[in-house]
C-alpha cells in the first residue's frame, strides 16, 4: 500500500499504532493497536463516527486496552516491530475498497468499516460494542455498508 494514498490522520494513527506496539513489547503491529490509536485521536473522526453509531467509545477503549494486554509479548524487546499478517490483510482490503469507491485517498473511516467486518479480536470488540451495519451514522459509511 502506498502511504501517500493515506490521509494524514490515518498515517498518524498507523504511526501511533506502531508506537503502541513497541510500548506493549509486541513483536507485530496488529489491528488492535490501530483501533486503539484511532480511538485516541482527539481530532480524528473515529470517536464521532462510533458515537453516532451508538457505540460507547470509552468502554470500547477499555476493552481494547485489555485485549492489548493479552497480546503476545517479546521478552527482550529491541524496538523492532513489523506489520502483522492480519493488519496487512485489512490494509489491503481497505485499499481495495477505496479503489472500488473511486476514492483518491484512504481514510481511517474506511479502515474502520473494513475492520468492523473482520472476524479478529478488534472487529469482534467493535461488534460487541454495538457497531452494526444498520447503525452507521454517516452517509459515506452507509454507502460502504450498502455495497457489502
Amino acid at each position: 500500500m502506498r502511504t501517500d494514498k493515506l490521509t494524514t490522520a490515518f498515517q498518524q494513527a498507523l504511526s501511533d499504532a506502531q508506537s503502541l506496539a513497541v510500548g506493549y513489547d509486541s513483536p507485530t503491529m496488529e489491528p488492535l493497536h490501530v483501533l486503539s490509536a484511532l480511538l485516541a485521536q482527539e481530532e480524528g473522526a473515529t470517536k464521532s463516527l462510533l458515537s453516532r453509531a451508538g457505540v460507547n467509545t470509552q468502554r470500547l477503549q477499555q476493552s481494547v486496552n485489555s485485549a492489548l494486554e493479552s497480546l503476545p509479548k517479546i521478552t527482550n524487546p529491541e524496538g523492532q516491530v513489523t506489520v502483522g499478517s492480519e493488519l496487512a490483510k485489512l490494509l489491503n482490503l481497505t485499499d481495495r475498497d477505496a479503489q472500488r469507491r473511486g476514492d483518491q485517498f484512504i481514510a481511517s473511516e474506511l479502515f474502520l468499516l473494513v475492520l468492523a467486518d473482520d472476524k479478529g479480536p478488534a472487529g469482534k470488540l467493535l461488534r460487541e460494542s454495538g457497531l452494526t451495519r444498520t447503525n452507521i451514522a454517516c452517509n459515506r459509511c452507509r454507502a460502504r455498508w450498502a455495497g457489502s
